[in-house]
C-alpha cells in the first residue's frame, strides 16, 4: 500500500506543475485582453473628442469669415429708415444668416450692462461714470461670437471703470 500511496502522490505532483502553468498563462491572457479592451475604449473616446474639437475649429474658421458680413448687415439695418421695402429685404437676409449661424452652434455675446471679461471682450474705450458698476459694459461696438466655449471673435466694447 505504501507503494500505491507513493504512486498516487507522484501522479498528483506530476499533474500540478502541468495545470498551474496553463492556468497562469490563461489568467495572463485574460489580463492582457482586459488591458487591451480598456486601451481601445480610451482610444475611441480620445478620437471622438479630437474629432469634435477639429469640427469646432473648422466651423470657427468659416464663421469667422462670415462675421464681417453680419456686421455690415447690422450697420445697414441701423442706418436705413426711409425705404421700407429695402429695410425689410435686408432684415430678411440678416435673419437668414443669423439663423444659419445659430443652428450651427454659434452664439452672440456682449451686451450693455454685462461685466467686462477680458477673455471674451476687447475694451476699446474706457470712461468714468459714478452711477454705473465697476467694469460694466456701457456700449457694444461689435458683438462677440463663440462656438461652445471657443471664442471666435471678442466683443469690442466700451467699459466704465
Amino acid at each position: 500500500m505504501a507503494d500505491e500511496e507513493e504512486i498516487v502522490d507522484g501522479l498528483e505532483e506530476l499533474e500540478k506543475p502541468q495545470i498551474d502553468p496553463v492556468t497562469a498563462e490563461l489568467q495572463q491572457t485574460k489580463d492582457q485582453l482586459a488591458r487591451l479592451a480598456a486601451e481601445f475604449d480610451n482610444f475611441r473616446k480620445r478620437n471622438a473628442r479630437e474629432r469634435e474639437e477639429l469640427t469646432q475649429f473648422t466651423k470657427a474658421g468659416v464663421f469667422k469669415e462670415l462675421l464681417p458680413t453680419l456686421d455690415n448687415f447690422e450697420r445697414a439695418l441701423a442706418g436705413v429708415t426711409d425705404s421700407e421695402e429695402f429695410l425689410r429685404g435686408v432684415n430678411m437676409i440678416y435673419e437668414q444668416l443669423l439663423h444659419v449661424l445659430t443652428t450651427q452652434g454659434v452664439q452672440a455675446f456682449g451686451e450693455e450692462g454685462e461685466t467686462f471679461d477680458p477673455a471674451q471682450h476687447n475694451a476699446v474705450m474706457h470712461s468714468e461714470d459714478e452711477t454705473r458698476g465697476a467694469q460694466e459694459i456701457v456700449r457694444v461696438l461689435s458683438k462677440g461670437y463663440k462656438i461652445g466655449n471657443r471664442v471666435i471673435r471678442e466683443a469690442m466694447v466700451a467699459v466704465v471703470n
